[in-house]
């Protein structure tokens, strides 16, 4: 294996963890067993099944908290865990910077069925990760806005 020289570095959360209420909970369940129930009734098992595998992670990543994972901009690309990602793979990049709201480095896959990449800049400064980046890709200027998927995500706390 190759020696990486980091450009810049940081560690994340593997996923966002949430402060959830107790309110929170007693909605999600109640959506839950309604979900669950209705597809029982109308025999719609595969979805029961989903519902279930849902439920079951969310407790899991919640009981078990969410470990850190080391991101690196390098001069080959960005490594994200142990995940290595040539920038050649990468059409572009955009950054959504909200001081209270969500500070997030997006990287989209030239192959569309790939889901973007989002990773979260914690406390980088997002002037120099854009530096670095216009280096070796494209910065998509036309996107200001933050996903509809993450800001759901948020919004949810899912």
């Amino acid at each position: 294996m190759h020696t990486i020289k980091p450009l810049m570095e940081w560690e994340v959360s593997e996923h966002r963890v949430h402060q959830r209420s107790k309110r929170w909970y007693i909605i999600a369940s109640l959506v839950g067993i309604a979900l669950f129930t209705s597809s029982i009734f109308s025999a719609n098992y595969l979805f029961a099944i989903i519902i279930l595998i849902v439920a079951v992670t969310m407790i899991l990543q919640e009981r078990n908290g969410a470990p850190n994972i080391q991101i690196v901009i390098h001069p080959g690309g960005v490594l994200v865990g142990k995940k290595d990602y040539d920038y050649s793979l990468f059409k572009n990049f955009w950054l959504y910077y909200e001081p209270e709201e969500s500070k997030m480095l997006f990287l989209e896959f030239k192959n569309s069925a790939r889901p973007r990449l989002a990773i979260p800049l914690e406390n980088k400064n997002p002037l120099r990760i854009r530096t670095l980046l216009l280096q070796f890709l494209a910065e998509d200027i036309e996107r200001e806005h933050e996903p509809l998927s993450e800001q759901l995500s948020r919004l949810l706390k899912i």
